[in-house]
């Protein structure tokens, strides 16, 4: 059910609007990330994980603009992805989100190889 369903959404800024892709990130679909597509994708999950395409791996930081998309609209718990380079990305993420929006680090955290965060760093500061 609902409850049980994590619906992650891959997303790309097209022009001033972000859009769902599909097929390893080239392919646009019609639907937008808005108010409206996230209220009415949220009756069918519990939570969105929402991937940054454009930044997705490259450690160049995060996308502001899609935080705040994400902050001020979505009605369920929210996981950002893309971009985390630095403490000050994830303060960014926190405040901007007003404590709505979670984070996933991948590349750049130590444990995979990266250089820029120390995993043991992140888990201190996660749980203050």
């Amino acid at each position: 059910g609902k409850g049980n369903i994590v619906l992650d959404l891959s997303c790309r800024k097209k022009g001033d609007s972000y859009f769902i892709v599909t097929d390893r990130w080239q392919k646009f679909t019609d639907l937008k990330i808005n108010k409206e597509t996230l209220h009415y994708l949220a009756e069918y999950c519990s939570e969105f994980l929402i991937h940054a395409v454009d930044v997705e791996g490259k450690q160049a930081g995060i996308d502001a603009d899609l935080i705040s998309i994400m902050a001020d609209f979505s009605p369920i718990k929210s996981v950002y992805a893309g971009g985390i380079r630095s403490v000050e990305d994830i303060e960014f993420i926190e405040k901007s989100g007003r404590g709505r929006i979670a984070f996933t680090i991948g590349s750049a955290l130590d444990i995979f190889g990266g250089t820029s965060l120390k995993y043991s760093q992140i888990v201190q500061m996660t749980k203050k």
